[in-house]
């Protein structure tokens, strides 16, 4: 509207006013009706952005209508979803395939859901975990082993890219309460340090909550655990029966009633996975006392009573066969009578374990069930990460580290430690031939990707809501990658293509929700590449291909170009009995082709088979912490440092220089300490007087007493180490011994041999502490709660030579 100048202002306001009333009318009716109308949401891209509101012009707050308040939901009876994974569990593990280990908690939901028996891993624990969660094959991820052998090449590197988001964060991003309790092998091993960076650690990563520990294992009895970021200094807190298993179900269970309380409309995500039963087997002697006796029939009747027993459950066809051990696996008929002493005892001990883990989730379950929300969640229980593990080699191990250090321990030195194997004292792994008694009908084990005895697993999902069928059996072939899909589909969501402002990777899972309700569904999952550490195989359609390059328990066969690949009609040999390589070699040709597209397609080459060499960060090509540092000084309170973020001393000659102050005699506790009660050294006082041990695998232990106690006040306690295994092409041998010197103010105070180093490995959980000796003990003179040193510490300076 054009005002007319000659009009007087009087009215040329009048008119002003009205047509702005009109325009603020029209506007608050525009605004009504926008905020009237259901703005559709993009859950395409993450965070969901907040709905645009149009500016208020209203001047007075009680004149105008406040816009809701904007907060992300999930979709309308989107299903509470939990997780479940077994650690080191092969297919034959459950007594609902076929297992003779009862596990009542997991045929519960067997029975009012679905058995998936062609269901898979990928035969190593990081990588399925990272596949899993991403819902994309492992090397897509970078997980092409496990972090503390990555290498700097794509698929290797052990860093989740930024373009593979994780299921917790999306379903975070879309309303999800989220939760991570147990074991968490996904954080490369530089980055477990308070310098971070710590994006990649669960709670920055997609779950809410985390309780549990970073790595491969921890000692049950005394584990180095996380709540979120934060360590958990001496869980057990004296308590003579703590165990983790049992403490982590209570965290899981506290927290979802928590979450249940404050926020019912939300929905959960729970990623429940224990250490159960990975080494070390450490359990209560209640459940051990269970299974006494129930292996004494030896490995192979056992593993043929588990075979039967999967014929009667229908899990295997009637016409399978079991395939062959391998042949580096005795007889039980043809071990001594002490091997079959230690080697029932071992069994005893794992299936005590795997009883155990199965209650503490029994108590989960029930937890859930007691809030009435069973009906509503969605349990997917996959009943290992890969295949049961043949790392005990052929005699199994009083303690696993000393896989690690090339020691070989005998039977009758393990018989020494029968009546505890299991407990606090011991670290204990089993017998190879156990594992491939446990992966039956299959001939391989853990690590090996190219048979299916390394990579299926037995698989539940339960959910009354959604799934009408009770105790099915589903037969189309999935993998991890799947399950993301799986979940998302189940809760209404889409694949979201930005998340946190980065274009995503589509997953390369499909979704097993097809198969829910339809036992003869069309399988959709039809082509898979396997490959860990050279064992590489391919599924194409009811047909498999693929080469055993190296054993769990032995170096490469061959050559990589040399390798001999297999082949099995999977269609119709369930157990892979028949190899069909040399009768049908243009099908063998034509998978093997099929692989090396896969392996192109996802990063896989090259093929990288050095196992022991990439566990030297600077031959592998990845990152550390320390770098070429050769000096590092730190103070009082430091700790929690895994061996990958500590100076290396393994192999050297070094020194440990300490400015403390001290009372004399009544001082006690330890300066500084690295590793445990099963390998490990510690600089410590003991009623005033220095001490420096080295513990050698929990086998044999070296210490240096000061004969003088420290003087009252200021002193520079110093421990010289003159390593022996300097030869004459100087090059260092590996896990020579040594002298230890300690000297107060420059002067000795006392001498002594070390006859023998741990070369490869402290500790797959201990950590490096200033100021006391966290988890197990280095030396018998003091425990967790009494290492505390009683002094002050200045500053403690480690260099290596």
């Amino acid at each position: 509207m054009k005002f007319d100048q000659k009009q007087s202002p009087v009215i040329r306001n009048v008119i002003q006013c009205l047509v702005l009333a009109g325009v603020v009318l029209h506007a608050q009716a525009t605004e009504a009706q926008e905020s009237d109308r259901e703005v559709p949401v993009n859950r395409r891209v993450l965070p969901i952005a907040a709905p645009w509101q149009p500016p208020i012009k209203t001047l007075d707050a009680r004149d105008a209508t406040a816009p809701p308040v904007f907060k992300v939901e999930a979709p309308q009876d989107a299903p509470n979803v939990v997780v479940i994974m077994i650690d080191d569990l092969g297919f034959g593990g459950t007594s609902a395939f076929g297992g003779v280990t009862p596990t009542p908690t997991f045929d519960r939901l067997a029975k009012n859901g679905l058995r998936y028996n062609h269901f898979h891993s990928t035969a190593l624990c990081s990588p399925t975990r990272q596949a899993l969660l991403t819902g994309r094959n492992h090397h897509s991820v970078n997980m092409g082993s496990i972090t503390e052998i990555a290498t700097s090449f794509p698929g290797q590197t052990g860093k989740l890219p930024d373009s593979c988001a994780k299921l917790p964060e999306i379903l975070r991003l879309n309303g999800y309460s989220t939760a991570h309790f147990g074991k968490c092998h996904e954080v490369a091993v530089w980055e477990i340090s308070p310098s971070g960076p710590l994006t990649r650690w669960p709670t920055l990563s997609g779950f809410d909550k985390f309780y549990g520990f970073l790595g491969g294992e921890t000692n049950q009895w005394a584990p180095a655990i996380y709540d979120g970021i934060t360590p958990v200094d001496n869980p057990a807190k004296g308590d003579p029966d703590y165990h983790f298993m049992n403490d982590m179900t209570t965290q899981a269970i506290n927290w979802i009633r928590a979450q249940q309380s404050l926020t019912p409309e939300k929905p959960f995500f729970t990623y429940f996975v224990p250490g159960a039963t990975h080494a070390p087997h450490h359990v209560p002697e209640s459940f051990i006392k269970k299974h006494e006796g129930k292996f004494d029939a030896g490995w192979d009747v056992i593993r043929k009573q588990i075979f039967d027993n999967q014929k009667r459950l229908g899990v295997i066809p009637k016409d399978a066969v079991l395939a062959d051990k391998p042949e580096d696996i005795k007889d039980w008929d043809d071990l001594s009578p002490k091997e079959r002493k230690l080697f029932s005892r071992q069994a005893e001990v794992f299936a005590a374990f795997l009883d155990m883990a199965d209650f503490e989730i029994g108590r989960l379950i029930d937890a859930i069930e007691e809030l009435g929300e069973l009906d509503n969640t969605m349990i997917v229980f996959i009943a290992g990460d890969n295949g049961t593990s043949a790392e005990g080699g052929m005699n199994g191990m009083y303690n696993e580290m000393t896989y690690f250090n090339g020691v070989e321990e005998t039977v009758d030195d393990m018989l020494q430690h029968y009546d505890d194997w299991g407990s606090a004292s011991t670290y204990p792994h089993m017998a190879a031939g156990w594992a491939v008694c446990f992966d039956s009908p299959f001939t391989w084990t853990k690590q090996v990707a190219s048979n299916y005895g390394g990579t299926r697993q037995g698989t539940v999902i339960h959910w009354p809501a959604g799934i009408k069928a009770k105790n099915g059996l589903r037969q189309q072939w999935h993998h991890v990658i799947d399950i993301a899909p799986t979940v998302l589909e189940a809760a209404g969501l889409p694949q979201p293509r930005i998340v946190n402002g980065v274009g995503q990777r589509p997953m390369e899972g499909v979704s097993m929700l097809y198969s829910f309700d339809d036992a003869q569904a069309a399988d959709r999952h039809l082509v898979q590449y396997f490959e860990i550490m050279g064992n590489r195989g391919v599924y194409y359609d009811g047909w498999f291909a693929g080469t055993v390059h190296m054993y769990p328990w032995a170096p490469p066969r061959n050559k990589l170009l040399d390798d001999v690949w297999e082949l099995y009609h999977v269609a119709e040999d369930f157990s892979m009995a028949n190899n069909l390589a040399a009768k049908h070699p243009e099908k063998l040709k034509e998978l093997q082709e099929v692989f090396l597209s896969e392996a192109v397609k996802y990063k896989v080459l090259p093929i990288d088979d050095r196992r022991q060499l990439r566990l030297n960060a600077k031959l592998a090509g990845r990152p550390t912490l320390m770098g070429d540092r050769t000096s590092l000084t730190v103070y009082e309170g430091l700790g929690f440092l895994p061996e990958n973020d500590f100076i290396d001393t393994k192999n050297r000659s070094f020194e440990i220089v300490a400015e403390i102050e001290s009372q004399g005699k009544a001082t006690n506790g330890v300066i500084v300490s690295q590793g445990g009660r099963f390998g490990g050294w510690s600089l410590y006082l003991k009623e005033g007087k220095p001490v420096y041990t080295y513990n050698y695998l929990g086998l044999e232990s070296y210490s240096v007493t000061s004969k003088d106690v420290l003087p009252v006040g200021k002193s520079t306690l110093q421990l010289e180490f003159a390593y022996d295994g300097q030869s004459a092409d100087g090059q260092p041998k590996l896990g020579a011994g040594g002298t230890a010197t300690l000297k107060v103010n420059g002067q000795p105070v006392g001498s002594g041999k070390v006859e023998k180093t741990q070369f490869a490995i402290w500790s797959a959980d201990e950590t490096a502490n200033v100021g006391l000796d966290r988890e197990t003990s280095v030396s018998p003179d003091y425990t967790e709660e009494s290492s505390k040193f009683t002094g002050k510490i200045d500053k403690v300076t480690l260099t290596v030579k």
